[in-house]
């Protein structure tokens, strides 16, 4: 058997070659260097110091490498491959220290900012005023009845002791749905919930009638073709005008405040008899200032209708007017959202501009 190879030299091997290691630690040197961000470093450490890695395979030719020459070799493909480690080493810290920097900046969060917040939805002050006076009625004991908003002509007119002449059943003032000898129109006021509760119901009823009604009134600072009422029905034994204004006088109460009280002025409604318009007591100056914008001077303002309900709706509507008696009231939602909040034009309610709702908020 022949001994060992001692006169094998290892600058034979092109990868143990001094000049190949030193211009592929070069390589990974300048690699490094030129890493922008982590990802691509590390891209570098498996091109440069990884398994494949002309380093690695250098070092694995040692093995072959008679027992004189592993010790030079190795030493020198050590040293190469602890300058690549180190300088990953130091480039992996550079660059954690930027992406941490960046961090800061990037996500930094000025708590004195104003955060931009998606503004959020909310009701419509009509309707915020419609749950109100509803809630109201409901505290009061009453009930909250709703109907159609294409209504019969009778429940409209005839069920509510309107003659056949008589001008609010004129297109001039209502609108009738096509054809007209059919008999619908879009209800000129919400008293037909009244009559359908009376059929529906009968005798002992509290109701509250809430909805949208429509007029042949042209659109200005005080009218709409389209507009909210409130009405309120009483039928029930002994009921008389004393309770009526006992109602008014807390209803307008509640809604703009203590020392707010009714008065009734004759006045003439088919549906009732005898009648009255309601009017309020100044809400801005209580009746003391002669120079008062919102009622003239003279300590009151118009609110609505009212009466004791005729017994010929209490016939047409099936109650026997010598056991029961009833009062109504009506009054329109939308002008009692102009009493509560100082608003001077109608139209202002119905434009759908936000910045108009949202300086109402919401009422709870």
């Amino acid at each position: 058997m022949s001994g060992p190879n001692t006169n094998y030299d290892p600058v034979e091997v092109s990868a143990l070659d001094p000049a190949q290691v030193d211009a592929n630690v070069q390589a990974a040197l300048d690699a490094i260097a030129a890493a922008g961000d982590l990802d691509q470093l590390k891209q570098v450490r498996t091109a440069h110091a990884g398994d494949k890695s002309p380093l690695a395979l250098a070092n694995r030719e040692i093995g072959a490498l008679p027992p004189t020459a592993k010790a030079e070799a190795g030493k020198r493909v050590g040293q190469a491959r602890g300058r690549v480690g180190q300088a990953l080493k130091e480039r992996q810290a550079e660059l954690e220290a930027e992406r941490d920097e960046r961090i800061l900046i990037d996500e930094a969060v000025d708590v004195t900012m104003v955060p931009g917040r998606r503004p959020l939805g909310r009701r419509h002050p009509i309707e915020q005023m419609g749950r109100r006076i509803a809630d109201i009625m409901v505290g009061m004991g009453w009930e909250v009845a709703e109907g159609p908003e294409v209504e019969a002509e009778w429940f409209s007119f005839d069920a509510l002791n309107f003659d056949e002449d008589h001008p609010a059943r004129q297109m001039a003032d209502t609108f009738y749905i096509d054809p007209p000898e059919h008999g619908l129109v879009l209800r000129p006021h919400t008293s037909p919930v009244q009559a359908r509760a009376m059929l529906e119901r009968g005798a002992p009823l509290y109701v509250a009638c809430l909805g949208r009604v429509f007029r042949t009134d042209e659109l200005d600072a005080t009218h709409m073709p389209a507009f909210h009422q409130v009405e309120g029905l009483a039928v029930d034994e002994g009921l008389t005008m004393a309770h009526l204004k006992g109602t008014l006088d807390r209803l307008a109460s509640e809604l703009f405040g203590d020392g707010i009280v009714t008065r009734l002025r004759p006045s003439y409604f088919p549906f009732t008899e005898p009648s009255a318009e309601m009017d309020l007591r100044c809400f801005v100056c209580r009746g003391t200032d002669p120079d008062c914008r919102a009622c003239s001077g003279t300590g009151w303002i118009e609110w609505g209708g009212c009466g004791m309900v005729n017994h010929n709706v209490l016939r047409a509507c099936n109650i026997d007017p010598e056991r029961y008696t009833g009062f109504a009231f009506g009054m329109g939602v939308d002008r009692a959202l102009m009493f509560r909040t100082g608003a001077s034009d109608m139209r202002e309610m119905i434009e759908g501009d936000v910045r108009f709702d949202a300086q109402f908020g919401m009422e709870i």
